[in-house]
């Protein structure tokens, strides 16, 4: 069945059972339970184990053979306020989906998005707002600009767009090294768009502690990769990035890029022939190889499932099931800045929990079949 209504803002006592429980730390080590309970109290996670409850509580939830995953994160997905929230946030969560953090956009619209989540005005995934700052004014107007947006509650900058080619300008250094520093001061996260080896390169010696993109314009090369990985950057993959979309947006089998438009002309700062579908997915594994905490993201503003579909797909190629489980959870939740609360499923964490039909370590076709989201404790979509 489908939640009628939104579910209650208070935190729901929850008791899975009967489930394989698989999470980062579990495949890495190989002690997934294969047949298992979690039990959930006040929103957070207060006992995993092999076999039934030792202390059941509240609602009880049989998996009957399903998995237990974290709740999928997407450390970057354009979203804000609308006459078509309601429906996209639901989208979000029937893929999976229990946090997004906005790409960029009005701070005000996401915050506004945010507050109609929280308060149960509609349904939706945990909402993290980020705000604009440009590197075309001065230093002083961007520093400004950052105050703005710690005023506001907000933690994460917007995408801050570096020029790829030929590279970043000494101006944009010097406002963005200005932005860095006003940062730390007022505990905003700095995140950046670095298409190229060479503005990826400026960006983590001014600083910078995200990147929101992989590098599309050119190869990374393991040198520049080990940088990133030795200054603690984290990264967003991004990896279907330039590939063409078949059956989104219309049924002509006509190739199109992420937003409907003709592949590869509608390309933002297209590569002559698309050769950023081929950079994205091998740059992903340089920099993984170097060490580099890589997380999961679409910038898509198509369908969720849909966009989670064509993401793992190319991640696919280049990565195994276990580098996906550790990409997509405590990997991006180092990257929101939430690695404490969210990505695995241990003692103590909010109760984001997705239960899918299938064995994640199979394949990635069985993430793409969610049939229950709990969402800080609460139930947010059941589709048994």
């Amino acid at each position: 069945m489908m939640l009628g209504a939104v579910a209650s803002l208070s935190a729901q006592d929850v008791t899975i059972t009967n489930a394989r429980i698989v999470d980062a730390n579990r495949v890495a080590n190989r002690t997934v339970i294969e047949r298992g309970s979690i039990v959930v109290r006040a929103g957070k996670i207060v006992s995993v184990q092999a076999g039934a409850p030792s202390a059941p509580s509240g609602k009880s939830i049989d998996a009957k053979g399903m998995t237990v995953m974290p709740g999928f994160i997407d450390a970057h997905r354009h979203i804000n306020t609308g006459p078509m929230e309601k429906a996209q946030m639901q989208a979000l969560l029937e893929a999976g989906y229990t946090t997004i953090l906005s790409g960029g956009g009005p701070a005000e619209g996401n915050i506004t998005l945010r507050d109609h989540i929280d308060k149960g005005i509609i349904n939706g995934p945990r909402i993290i707002p980020s705000g604009a700052v440009r590197l075309n004014g001065t230093a002083e107007s961007a520093r400004a600009e950052v105050r703005k947006l710690a005023g506001m509650g907000v933690k994460f900058t917007g995408e801050i767009l570096l020029t790829p080619i030929p590279g970043p300008s000494e101006k944009e250094i010097e406002v963005l090294k200005a932005v860095v520093d006003e940062a730390k001061k007022v505990g905003v996260m700095v995140q950046v768009h670095a298409v190229s080896s060479k503005a990826m390169v400026a960006a983590v010696d001014a600083g910078v502690p995200l990147l929101v993109h992989l590098p599309n314009k050119d190869w990374v090369s393991k040198e520049d990769a080990k940088k990133v990985a030795a200054a603690g950057v984290k990264v967003l993959g991004t990896v279907s990035f330039g590939s063409p979309v078949f059956g989104v947006f219309a049924d002509d089998n006509k190739a199109r890029f992420r937003d409907g438009k003709a592949w590869p002309e509608g390309i933002i700062d297209g590569v002559r022939l698309g050769e950023e579908a081929g950079y994205m997915p091998v740059n992903a594994r340089t920099m993984w190889d170097a060490g580099v905490v890589l997380g999961y993201c679409t910038d898509t503003n198509y369908d969720p499932k849909a966009g989670l579909d064509h993401e793992l797909k190319i991640l696919n190629v280049m990565f195994s099931m276990q580098d996906l489980i550790k990409m997509m959870g405590p990997n991006t939740a180092s990257y929101i800045q939430m690695g404490d609360q969210l990505g695995t499923l241990d003692t103590g964490k909010l109760a984001d929990l997705i239960l899918i039909d299938g064995d994640p370590r199979e394949g990635y076709w069985n993430w793409l079949k969610t049939k229950v989201v709990v969402k800080g404790g609460t139930v947010v979509v059941d589709k048994r």
